[in-house]
């Protein structure tokens, strides 16, 4: 099995005690973290080198990043998602390893809607499409996970009334993800469990955590040939629950080798 996790970390340097601590507890082969907060050559690549793992970075100064983690070498393929030249946000990763096309993916926010950031995130989104069209047009087992921004459906979220007008949960925003995905993804944990409530995100604030007002954001989407490897994907809820706790979880998805 290959054991792949993705992981909004919300700042490396704050999370480096709990990253490596589940690292060292859940064993993954990969591990694609969103929202490491530091530049490229601050990256605490060591700390992870020396648990074994090889790791690449793309980070900016205090804002997005992402990053990837194998235990198997790893070849960069892109830093950032194609189609606008002039984006500098760091908030796309892709790689190879363990014989699969791999990318960390942090998608926009959007917040607030009705401004140009929620304008930048349907942009993004129409430029990750006709990106996946490429990617699947090439027939690769490609797994892109990350944190994604985007409520898919209600059961995603505790309460949709309060999330109606939010940009991860806007219409066009779920639209725009369904597009995505019906270009020929699957999106492995509804695809496993059709019918479960569970999240990914719960906030610092209003006491989310302790009453369970969660959402869930953070994806995998597999192509065809990823998607038939598919063994399991589920949400490891317990790191959310340790002192200075990122504000989402891991997502772990097990593929057969």
């Amino acid at each position: 099995m290959i054991k792949i996790a993705t992981w909004n970390v919300n700042s490396i340097k704050a999370r480096l005690e709990g990253v490596t601590r589940w690292l060292e507890q859940a064993r993954p082969n990969v591990l694609l973290m969103q929202e490491i907060k530091c530049q490229t050559e601050a990256f605490p690549a060591e700390a992870f080198e020396a648990l074994g793992y090889h790791a690449v970075a793309k980070g900016q100064k205090s804002y997005n990043g992402v990053a990837v983690l194998s235990d198997q070498p790893i070849e960069v393929a892109l830093e950032a998602l194609p189609g606008d030249e002039a984006d500098e946000q760091a908030r796309y990763l892709e790689v190879l390893t363990q014989g699969l096309r791999l990318a960390s993916i942090y998608l926009p926010n959007g917040n607030p809607p009705d401004t140009e950031k929620y304008d930048y995130k349907l942009a993004w989104m129409e430029r990750l499409g006709d990106h996946v069209a490429g990617l699947l047009a090439s027939e690769q087992a490609v797994v892109l996970g990350g944190d994604y921004n985007v409520i898919p459906d209600a059961v995603d979220c505790h309460d949709p009334s309060v999330w109606a007008n939010d940009a991860l949960y806007r219409l066009e925003t779920r639209k725009r993800f369904r597009r995505i995905l019906n270009l020929g993804l699957t999106e492995a944990y509804r695809a496993l469990n059709p019918r479960s409530r569970a999240y990914s995100f719960w906030d610092y604030q209003g006491g989310a955590w302790d009453s369970d007002h969660g959402i869930r954001i953070d994806h995998f989407l597999l192509s065809a040939q990823a998607a038939d490897r598919l063994a399991s994907c589920s949400i490891d809820r317990e790191p959310r629950g340790w002192k200075k706790a990122s504000d989402h979880t891991p997502v772990v998805c097990e593929m057969s080798a």
